[in-house]
């Protein structure tokens, strides 16, 4: 069993989505994959212990797709550069690099070939090839994405600013997961507790009123 590119795309898409159930064929869709290649790419995850099914979904490990990420990536799916084309800024000219740092180079950014992109730059080939389509389709995977390539093929600044957002995106998608399962329960308690309490004081008022619906004040006698 070994890892391909596609993989990664197929775990940035299921963290973009964040904790909820999703289907192969959603995915499919929306990463332009076939269903049986994202099967495929979820089984090798699994196998390579980045995440783990329950009940025909899951969501990956943050951990261990951060070290991934971080420290094998770049050796692994070296990036593959050519010269000019037309494409979609990826990288450090991609959010949100591109909201801080501020470059002085002047050479051309890096850009995913596509016919329909806006930006002129060099090329910077995608983990895969539906990967301009899936971005555009989802801000949140587009981020990702472009972060993962700062990794892979930028300089040591770039690396460092896009670990920093990388690790900060991976592990607030998962605690929000297990917010789900703690501090929402806390709240939702609470808030039972408040409508149970609000209904008893009703009961009580309502007591207190007779047939005709107006309120019978009670005094009791001083001693």
């Amino acid at each position: 069993m070994s890892l391909k590119p596609q993989d990664v795309c197929v775990l940035l898409k299921i963290v973009a989505l964040g904790p909820v159930p999703w289907s192969y064929s959603q995915l499919a869709y929306e990463l332009r994959m076939s269903a049986s290649e994202v099967h495929a790419g979820v089984k090798r995850a699994m196998e390579a212990s980045l995440m783990r099914l329950d009940e025909g979904w899951g969501f990956p490990d943050p951990a261990a797709l951060e070290e991934l990420l971080v420290h094998g990536l770049r050796y692994v799916f070296a990036p593959v550069r050519g010269g000019l084309v037309q494409g979609v800024p990826t990288a450090h000219a991609a959010p949100p690099l591109n909201r801080f740092l501020i470059l002085q180079s002047q050479e051309p950014p890096p850009v995913w070939p596509d016919a329909s992109g806006e930006v002129r730059g060099l090329e910077f080939a995608p983990l895969y090839k539906s990967v301009p389509q899936a971005a555009r389709r989802d801000p949140r995977l587009y981020e990702l994405l472009a972060l993962v390539d700062a990794i892979r093929g930028g300089d040591m600044q770039q690396r460092i600013v896009a670990v920093r957002e990388l690790r900060e995106r991976l592990h607030s998608r998962t605690s929000k997961s297990e917010s789900t399962s703690g501090v929402d329960n806390g709240s939702e308690s609470e808030t039972r507790t408040g409508e149970a309490r609000a209904a008893r004081g009703s009961r009580r008022a309502a007591g207190k009123r007779g047939e005709d619906g107006k309120e019978t004040r009670i005094y009791s006698r001083r001693h």
